[in-house]
């Protein structure tokens, strides 16, 4: 019994090995030109018919866009082109990105697309859900994974257009 208490004592004192330094997170989104790989991971339809959107399920893509001196990146990056979007609510700080768009589809009415995810020193990965409302059929429901890296400084206003 002695021993046993002995052993056991003797065990709290073993140094552990130090673990390696984890880089850091930065507190926002670092600023710079990203390159985006998009895959659709679902897409149903929440009305029956055919979703109203261009996009299927399993596409792909690769894009690129820009992130602000502020953190916040180009919404175009993350929502269907075309859509006319505004930015409901906005948090990328501590290694969380989550961002809220209300959009409105040209003849057809409203999607909210919500953006969750992580950042890292170099990019982010994370998850877009979008729902639509529309006042007809094509009413869908869609999770887009994405994988961000920063690949450079944004080109110059007007560079872009080359």
């Amino acid at each position: 019994m002695i021993l046993g208490a002995v052993l056991a004592l003797g065990a709290c004192g073993e140094a552990k090995k130090p673990e390696a330094p984890k880089p850091e997170t930065p507190r926002t989104l670092p600023a710079g030109e990203y390159e985006l790989t998009t895959e659709v991971t679902k897409l149903v339809s929440a009305d029956q018919s055919t979703p109203a959107t261009k996009l299927k399920q399993g596409d792909k893509a690769t894009k690129r866009g820009c992130v602000d001196d502020k953190g916040v990146p180009d919404m175009a990056l993350f929502v269907e082109a075309g859509d006319k979007c505004t930015v409901m609510d906005s948090f990328t700080r501590a290694g969380r990105l989550s961002i809220q768009y209300e959009c409105q589809r040209a003849g057809r009415g409203k999607i909210y697309p919500n953006l969750d995810g992580n950042t890292t020193a170099d990019g982010f990965k994370a998850m877009v859900n979008a729902a639509s409302s529309f006042p007809g059929d094509g009413d869908y429901q869609l999770r887009m994974d994405i994988v961000g890296k920063r690949v450079g400084n944004c080109p110059a206003a007007g560079a872009a257009n080359g």
